[in-house]
């Protein structure tokens, strides 16, 4: 019998095809094809996640917090953007507004309560959208008529 050394081992069979109908992941479904060669869902992608992480991470983003008052010099209002401030010499990205508050700050502070407003929504929507077609499709007749009228 003969010795296999590395060099000399068995070819293995290619893996066999996927046969039709069994599961598949994200990116080789037609969902993902189509998403990877569409470039707005793909800078959409990009700029959703850009958007998060700043709401996620703005307490170590923003150069102020917006929510606190004992940081606010009325001096620095109505700087213009990326312009030291005439009395206090500070440089805001975004510029501030009348009562002297970092506007890039505040956006990223807004955009946290912005997401969770928003993903409340959906979630409420979701629920009760489940919970009614599930009543709907379980009991029918008069009820099932109220629920989709409704």
């Amino acid at each position: 019998m003969a010795d296999l050394t590395p060099d000399t081992q068995v070819p293995k069979a290619p893996a066999p095809a996927p046969r039709p109908g069994a599961l598949r992941g994200f990116w080789e479904s037609d969902v993902g094809w189509s998403f990877r060669h569409s470039p707005v869902a793909i800078v959409s992608l990009i700029v959703v996640v850009i958007l998060v992480c700043g709401a996620v991470f703005a307490p170590w983003i923003a150069p102020h917090n917006p929510f606190d008052p004992s940081t606010l010099n009325l001096m620095n209002g109505f700087s213009a953007p990326m312009q030291p401030n005439a009395f206090t010499g500070e440089v805001f990205w975004l510029g501030t507004d009348d009562q002297g508050r970092d506007v890039f700050s505040t956006i990223l502070y807004g955009l946290r309560i912005s997401l969770f407003v928003g993903f409340a929504a959906v979630m409420l929507a979701l629920v009760l959208g489940i919970t009614l077609g599930l009543l709907a499709g379980y009991l029918g007749g008069w009820t099932e008529t109220v629920i989709m009228r409704l």
